[in-house]
C-alpha cells in the first residue's frame, strides 16, 4: 500500500507539470499530438482532433508531445513556428504549474494542521535568547536583516550555520514594540550551537491568513531548495547526502510506518499520513519545478536558455546544433541519474 501511495505522489506531481505545458500550448493554438497521464502501455486512449489523450499503465508521470517540438514543420500550429515568447511561456508553464500545485497543497495542509508562525512559545533558561532579553510571546520578524515568516527559517539557518557567530534578530513584542537584539548561539549537550527557543503550530484565522501563510509555506520551500542547490554547487553537501526518487520514496515510507506505530487509531493514522504526504508533495513539487529550470539541455531550463539565445540573436539556432546540445544534456542527465540511483540503493538497502 505504501509503495502505491508513493508512486501516486510522484505521478500526480509530474502529470501536473506536463498539464502546465499542455494547457498553455492549447491556449496558444499549438497542436498537441498526445497528452498522456502515466507511462508505459496505454490502457485507454481517445482521439480528439489532432490530440490523442492516453491513460497509461504506470502512474509515474506523463508527457505532452507537441507538433514541431523536436523537428521542423510547415504547420502554423507547430511549436517551432510560434513566436519565441510563446514558446518560452509553454516551456515555463510546467515549472510554474508545480509551484501552483505546491500552493494549493499548502492551503489544504495549513487549513488542517496550521502554520509555524515565528512567535516564540518557549525560552530556555540561561540560553542565548534568554540572556539577550527575548521573551515568550515575542515574534521574530527579521533574521540578519532578512524578513522571516516561518519558524523553520530560523531552524534552517541554525542547521546551516552551526557555529557561535552572532545572529541579529528583530523581534516584535507582544505589545507591538519592535526590538533589535544580537544573540550569540551557545553549544548544547549534543554539540550543537543553539539559541534556546521553540515555537508551535497554530490554525489560520480565516481564509485570508490561510492563503497568506500558504504563500509563505511555498516561499520557505523555494528558499530551502535554492539553499540546497547552493550547497551542492559549493561542495557544502556530500554526494552521498543527495537523494533521488528511490531515496525519497524510502524516506516517505519510513514516515508512514512511524505514523502508523505512534497513532492510537486507524482514523488518526490516516489523517497524519495524509498530512505528511501533503507536506512531502509540497516539497517535491517545488523541487521538481526549480530543478527543471536548471540550465541543463533536455530540461525545461535548458530549452528556455536556447530560446533566450534565439531571442537575443533574433534567429533560430540551427536544428542540428540544438540536437547536439540536447544529446549532450541527455547524456549528462543519465549519468547524474545513475549516480543518484546508486546513492539511493546504497543508502536504502545497505
Amino acid at each position: 500500500m505504501n509503495i502505491i501511495l508513493i508512486i501516486l505522489i510522484f505521478g500526480i506531481i509530474i502529470a501536473f507539470h506536463e498539464f502546465g505545458h499542455f494547457l498553455v500550448a492549447k491556449l496558444n493554438h499549438i497542436a498537441v499530438t498526445e497528452f498522456s497521464i502515466g507511462m508505459g502501455p496505454a490502457i485507454f486512449s481517445t482521439q480528439k482532433k489532432e490530440t490523442k489523450y492516453s491513460l497509461r499503465l504506470l502512474p509515474i508521470g506523463g508527457y505532452c508531445m507537441m507538433l514541431g517540438e523536436n523537428e521542423e514543420s510547415e504547420d502554423e500550429r507547430a511549436f517551432s513556428n510560434k513566436p519565441v515568447w510563446v514558446r518560452m511561456m509553454v516551456v515555463l508553464a510546467g515549472p510554474v504549474f508545480n509551484i501552483i500545485l505546491a500552493f494549493v497543497f499548502s492551503i489544504v495542509l495549513i487549513h488542517l494542521y496550521g502554520f509555524d508562525k515565528p512567535t516564540l512559545t518557549y525560552i530556555q533558561k540561561d540560553s542565548a535568547a534568554y540572556e539577550a532579553g527575548i521573551e515568550e510571546g515575542d515574534t521574530i520578524i527579521k533574521l540578519n536583516e532578512d524578513n522571516i515568516y516561518n519558524f523553520r527559517e530560523l531552524q534552517l539557518y541554525m542547521v546551516l550555520n552551526d557555529n557561535a557567530d552572532p545572529i541579529k534578530l528583530t523581534v516584535q513584542k507582544a505589545n507591538g514594540d519592535i526590538k533589535n537584539v544580537t544573540v550569540v548561539p551557545k553549544l548544547n549537550a549534543n554539540g550543537e550551537y543553539k539559541i534556546g527557543v521553540a515555537s508551535g503550530y497554530e490554525k489560520p484565522d480565516g481564509i485570508s491568513e490561510n492563503i497568506s501563510y500558504s504563500a509563505y509555506e511555498v516561499r520557505y520551500w523555494l528558499k530551502a531548495t535554492f539553499t540546497s542547490l547552493k550547497l551542492i554547487v559549493t561542495g557544502g553537501v556530500k554526494s552521498g547526502d543527495i537523494m533521488g526518487p528511490v531515496g525519497v520514496g524510502g524516506a516517505i515510507n519510513d514516515v508512514i510506518e512511524e505514523v502508523k506505530e505512534e497513532s492510537e487509531t486507524k482514523s488518526e493514522a490516516a489523517l497524519y499520513i495524509f498530512l505528511n504526504l501533503l507536506n512531502w508533495s509540497i516539497l517535491l513539487s517545488v523541487n521538481l519545478g526549480i530543478m527543471n529550470l536548471l540550465p541543463i539541455p533536455a530540461l525545461d531550463g535548458g530549452r528556455l536558455l536556447l530560446l533566450i539565445v534565439e531571442a537575443v540573436r533574433r534567429k533560430k539556432i540551427p536544428e542540428e546544433k540544438e540536437a547536439i546540445v540536447n544529446l549532450v544534456g541527455v547524456v549528462i542527465l543519465v549519468m547524474l541519474m545513475v549516480v543518484v540511483l546508486f546513492n539511493d540503493i546504497k543508502n536504502v538497502f545497505f
